[in-house]
């Protein structure tokens, strides 16, 4: 008992200090230039022009001649995903892809939704921009912006959209969906100059928004789409009425956080944790590092070399598709690493997760997607956005199968104004394609929340 009061007094002296400190400050950022040459010599053009998602005949017959001349290898006896993508059923992956798959109508499915390109800073940023339909009389739609990760896309809303923007009831709000594409993925033209990182992606996408008229609006973000929405909401607090995650790790280790860690696991009351708190963050330190070491492979790759790396997948279709793929497994569920199939169509069907690689493949934007991480992780973890609380409303939405848990009291070290915070019952990392129903309910809660001024 004396322990634990003792304990809860250097927390609770810690915690003050730390609020004491805080200022509203926001974060700062200059504008920027990442088209070819200089902005002197090419001046910017603000027009924004209808887009559309376009196939050919010889863009299919390129990638069916990749997919016939990839040469396969074995996969070693009883090695599931435990090695990677599984050769074996890799091969089934890359059968149907050649012989099933239809490109040209998921063009039409991607093109269901208008699409838009616009100039800022330089270069196109694509979008897609989806409004209700059937607004009652009276009522206005909710102006939200949704940004995706990697090795996602745009492409991981569409299931969620429906259950957005045209509700099924008056008492569900209706939303004004902007999806955009992350320069240098997929749609969106990728930089010409080093330095895009995720708080220049923050000022591209307010511009975005300013472009399109809209003063205020929400933000919901996972994977990348987590720290440039958080950005978004420490640029421009006053603007940001709201920031709803469903990933959220801590970026830089406070002192409370490292207590949590010291000392949760024998006090868990005193830091707030629950049972799932202590599962997730409280595992054997040997599992930890095993984990740490089999699942981060790529972000050393993509954080250090991603041009060579990068290289070789934009000439390999197949190679891609094992590259992208695999993530939808393992951090879909870690436990999918024990199947030869990797559970992949257990919560995806092949139709979405091949639409999502082709968007990659089409526009040849793997390496500058993989270049993001470089741009981001090559600065280090102490960067001014870091050291910056989020003061807008903000919600996390927990998925069990998340990659990294955040507990509550880690979540109001950086999101001081948390209004929701929901352990969801399913899911995983790609929250929005996998379990679009729960994201559109917490969004709807959160959204009400801050709406009602609770």
């Amino acid at each position: 008992m004396y322990v634990e009061v003792v304990g809860a007094v250097v927390l609770g002296a810690l915690l003050l200090l730390v609020l004491l400190k805080k200022k509203q400050e926001c974060l700062k950022s200059e504008g920027g230039w990442w088209g070819v040459g200089s902005p002197l010599e090419i001046p910017e053009d603000d027009s924004i022009r209808p887009f559309e998602v376009e196939t050919t005949q010889e863009e299919l017959e390129d990638l069916h001649r990749r997919i016939d001349q990839t040469r396969a290898f074995p996969s070693l006896e009883d090695s599931k995903f435990h090695y990677g993508f599984n050769s074996s059923y890799l091969q089934q992956v890359v059968s149907y892809w050649r012989s099933d798959f239809n490109w040209r109508k998921q063009v039409e499915r991607l093109n269901m939704y208008p699409h838009f390109k616009t100039k800022i800073e330089g270069i196109d940023v694509h979008y897609i921009h989806v409004k209700p339909k059937n607004l009652p009389e009276g009522t206005r739609a909710v102006p939200l912006m949704m940004v995706h990760g990697w090795p996602g896309s745009f492409y991981e809303f569409y299931n969620v959209l429906p259950l957005l923007t045209e509700p099924p009831s008056p008492d569900h709000l209706a939303f004004e969906v902007v999806c955009p594409s992350i320069p240098g993925y997929g749609f969106s033209e990728a930089p010409h100059k080093k330095g895009f990182d995720s708080v220049c992606a923050a000022r591209v996408f307010h511009k975005l928004m300013r472009r399109l008229g809209f003063q205020r609006f929400y933000v919901h973000g996972g994977d990348w789409g987590w720290i440039i929405t958080t950005n978004m909401a420490q640029l421009e607090p006053t603007i940001v009425k709201g920031l709803h995650v469903n990933f959220a790790p801590a970026a830089r280790p406070s002192l409370t956080i490292v207590l949590s860690l010291l000392l949760g696991r024998y006090f868990p009351k005193l830091f707030g944790f629950t049972d799932h708190d202590i599962k997730r963050l409280f595992p054997c330190v040997e599992k930890l590092v095993v984990d740490g070491v089999k699942e981060t492979g790529y972000m050393h790759i993509q954080a250090t070399k991603p041009d060579t790396a990068g290289r070789g997948l934009n000439d390999s279709p197949v190679g891609l598709a094992a590259y992208i793929l695999e993530k939808f497994s393992t951090w879909t569920d870690p436990e999918f690493r024990n199947l030869e199939n990797g559970g992949l169509e257990r919560k995806f069907s092949l139709d979405d997760l091949l639409t999502n690689v082709m968007i990659y493949w089409t526009t040849a934007s793997i390496i500058s997607s993989m270049r993001f991480y470089k741009e981001n992780v090559g600065k280090g973890l102490d960067q001014p956005h870091a050291k910056i609380p989020v003061v807008v409303p903000a919600g996390l939405a927990i998925f069990p199968c998340e990659l990294l848990h955040t507990p509550e009291l880690w979540a109001k070290q950086k999101y001081h104004k948390l209004v929701s915070y929901t352990l969801m019952p399913r899911g995983g990392h790609f929250a929005a394609m996998e379990e679009p129903e729960l994201i559109a309910q917490d969004l709807q809660k959160f959204v009400k929340i801050v709406e009602s001024g609770k």
